[in-house]
């Protein structure tokens, strides 16, 4: 992610999806996800906090989603966070990225105002 990324603007995602994945990515088990972020939802999966209820939003999560915002746990965060890429961040479209943005009534991202092509 550049530093000019749409990503710091928006925390959409963050704010829309359950994010989970295998427990083994905690970090009682060798993993970099805290364990007080995260609560069982089956015997082999966690989600992060805030994100396995009706209106999600990560805990993590800091700031007003489509201002500004960033992750608390960045460097520490899970699989599905740091796979999640942004609409056009590598030349294609994520619809799950623009749904998300939807969701909170902003526009999807277009590649030419929002990533370099070029590099």
């Amino acid at each position: 992610m550049s530093e000019a990324s749409p990503c710091l603007n928006c925390g959409a995602c963050c704010s829309h999806f359950r994010v989970s994945f295998f427990w083994g990515e905690c970090a009682s088990s060798g993993g970099t996800v805290p364990d007080d972020l995260v609560a069982s939802i089956n015997p082999s999966r966690v989600a992060m906090l805030g994100t396995d209820c009706k209106s999600p939003r990560c805990i993590a999560l800091t700031g007003e989603v489509g201002k500004h915002v960033s992750c608390s746990i960045y460097e520490q965060r899970s699989s599905p966070c740091r796979e999640f890429e942004a609409s056009w961040e590598n030349g294609e479209q994520n619809v799950d990225c623009d749904a998300a943005r939807a969701a909170f009534g902003l526009p999807p991202l277009e590649p030419e105002l929002h990533f370099n092509q070029s590099a």
